[in-house]
């Protein structure tokens, strides 16, 4: 039965902050007085969040759940609660607490006031280092310069949007999902919202470097084809430079007299252009890597454990 709001939450190792999660979550939604349902995704947790969600389900029937058979990560986890969504607007918002549940009341006035897709735009990032807030400001402001999609900057997946927004999601089969990526890809009338993004009130961060990079790289590789574009310039450069390279040394033997020797500069030469093949190859790999796993066509995740009928 359709409600006038789903909450979609992805869940990954937050049994120390789910209770406090729903609590902030329910009273925000009573005070605005909508029907609504709230959707937590287990992705794979390996401590006790799935015990405590099947907890608030039994007490609460308009919460459902997703557990997965394993950690399929971030995207998925928001992908699978859009696929079960049945409102008439739908917030994505992780479960750490680090993007308050509160802020949603804002979102959902401003949707009314005629748009499509409201963000939750980061003016405060509270409890992050310098690194990963500097990281962060220099992804964002490449993927404006290097895209066509106008992403929003300093926004993440705090969202809320209209179903036919949803629908469109799911119309995308996209096998790396870059939701922020592809909702504004879609070119619906948008508005946000500034806030002050908490620090993470207990346990710690599953968002790694490693995973920040790899989630970067998809962005990149899924909204923009200028990597290639760089490899392409860059073997171009290389080669004008190693042409000019080569003039140079024949004048310097036939019409100067003069031998050009010395085993660094080889060296130097030889590894500069080994890197730079290198780095094309890889790029080049990337951009294969994501056709070959739409070729393959396999389920984004695999559901262990739901209440949904």
């Amino acid at each position: 039965m359709p409600v006038d709001l789903s909450i979609v939450v992805p869940l990954l190792n937050e049994e120390d902050n789910i209770f406090e999660l729903y609590r902030r979550l329910r009273t925000t939604i009573e005070k605005m007085a909508v029907s609504y349902e709230l959707i937590l995704i287990d992705d794979g947790s390996r401590d006790r969040t799935l015990e405590a969600i099947e907890r608030i389900a039994a007490d609460d029937p308009s919460v459902k759940f997703i557990s997965f058979s394993r950690n399929f990560g971030h995207q998925p986890a928001l992908f699978a609660g859009l696929e079960k969504s049945s409102g008439e607007a739908i917030v994505l918002i992780d479960g750490d607490l680090q993007d308050p549940p509160e802020i949603i009341e804002n979102l959902y006035h401003k949707l009314k006031e005629g748009n499509d897709i409201v963000y939750a735009k980061r003016d405060e990032r509270k409890g992050e280092s310098w690194l990963k807030k500097t990281t962060a400001a220099i992804f964002y402001r490449i993927m404006k310069r290097i895209t066509s999609v106008p992403i929003p900057l300093d926004t993440g997946d705090f969202s809320l949007f209209r179903r036919k927004v949803a629908v469109e999601l799911l119309r995308m089969q996209d096998h790396r999902k870059f939701l922020r990526g592809q909702i504004a890809w879609l070119g619906f009338k948008e508005s946000q919202i500034n806030y002050t993004r908490d620090s993470r009130k207990k346990g710690k961060s599953n968002f790694t470097y490693a995973a920040m990079f790899r989630f970067a790289f998809d962005g990149i590789t899924g909204f923009s084809n200028f990597p290639l574009k760089f490899a392409s310039i860059s073997g171009l450069i290389v080669s004008a430079i190693s042409f000019l390279l080569i003039i140079y040394v024949l004048l310097a033997k036939l019409v100067w007299g003069a031998t050009i020797s010395g085993w660094s500069s080889i060296m130097v030469t030889v590894l500069f252009l080994g890197g730079i093949q290198l780095l094309s190859v890889g790029i080049i790999g990337e951009y294969i890597s994501r056709i070959n796993e739409a070729v393959r066509n396999r389920q984004l995740y695999v559901v262990k454990k739901t209440n949904f009928s």
